[in-house]
């Protein structure tokens, strides 16, 4: 065996330390899981190696278009250049991304877990990838704010609103004198001289009123917003009207994420959607524990350490962004 031979792992070994990095990505990771990935690890410098090179093409492939330049005129102008990016992580991912051609068009099969994005996010006009914020301004003093990994399309315009579609993520929204109206899910957001923010989790849905008021209509149940204001849909089913702080819920926009009184296991699923690779709870007793925090999204890494310090977690760094906390 020639040298190059050696240090290049196996294609078996790059297939398999692979599956592992997915496998982390899910978050449901077992103890045994582990203590099996430790010990595949330790087989060999090789498994060891294959396994660092897989977590750094994870983190290299894990927030598609996050490296796309964008030009410096109108927003509205712009589309986003995806195709590398989707191919390279198509390709690490094996093609576990599929789509099938039908003759009225494309089907898209959602990735598991969301694990990367699904094909209508990679061709949105609009896209934010991990830990990414961006502001776009449109005619008539209409402007939106795209928080981590959120995909939009600007819709058509019509003779009394401007329309948009929400595909995923969380937007910020202030709309002037003329109507806006925001599509996500199974329902609708409408406003005039407006702020309020939409996030959509797959099919459920939340709206919070910052200032003036908003039109909610989930398949034709209606809800009015006043501000410090929210409500949730999901399908047919319309939420109650519930109260929430401003300054909590788009504390995103400058830059923080505020919780108060959370449990630990839900400050972290929020964490994660603000870093690559993800943070895995395997202590149940710990993630119940209540947090009332401020964390600054540029300086995320410093959430494990207080974790370390508060309540005596430990953090065992596994690469690629994947940290187990116990």
């Amino acid at each position: 065996m020639t040298m190059d031979e050696r240090s290049v792992p196996h294609e078996a070994l790059r297939r398999q330390a692979k599956d592992w990095v997915v496998h982390l990505s899910t978050g449901r990771v077992t103890e045994a899981d582990l203590r099996a990935l430790e010990r595949w690890r330790a087989e060999s410098p090789l498994h060891a190696q294959a396994y660092a090179q897989a977590c750094q093409l994870w983190g290299m492939l894990g927030s598609p278009l996050e490296t796309a330049a964008y030009p410096a005129d109108r927003a509205a102008t712009i589309r986003i250049p995806i195709i590398d990016r989707r191919i390279g992580r198509r390709a690490f991912l094996g093609g576990a991304l599929a789509a099938s051609a039908a003759a009225a068009g494309v089907m898209v099969v959602r990735p598991p877990l969301e694990l990367w994005p699904g094909l209508g996010e990679l061709a949105a006009d609009y896209r934010t990838g991990t830990g990414e914020q961006r502001k776009i301004e449109l005619a008539d003093r209409v402007s939106i704010e795209l928080n981590t990994r959120t995909s939009l399309n600007v819709g058509k315009r019509t003779e009394t609103a401007d329309n948009i579609e929400l595909i995923a993520g969380e937007a910020a929204v202030s709309a002037g004198q003329r109507p806006v109206v925001v599509h996500a899910a199974a329902g609708q957001v409408a406003a005039s001289n407006a702020q309020f923010t939409v996030r959509s989790d797959g099919a459920e849905v939340r709206v919070a009123c910052l200032a003036g008021m908003v039109e909610v209509d989930c398949r034709g149940r209606m809800a009015t917003l006043r501000p410090r204001e929210q409500i949730s849909y999901a399908a047919r089913d319309l939420g109650p009207i519930a109260a929430v702080a401003p300054e909590v819920v788009a504390a995103w926009r400058d830059g923080l994420l505020i919780f108060q009184d959370e449990p630990l296991a839900h400050v972290i699923e929020e964490v994660n959607r603000y870093r690559a690779g993800r943070i895995i709870l395997m202590n149940a007793t710990l993630g119940e524990r209540r947090v009332s925090a401020r964390f600054k999204l540029d300086r995320l890494d410093a959430v494990l350490i207080q974790f370390q310090e508060v309540f005596g977690a430990k953090a065992t760094p596994l690469g690629g962004g994947f940290v187990v906390l116990t």
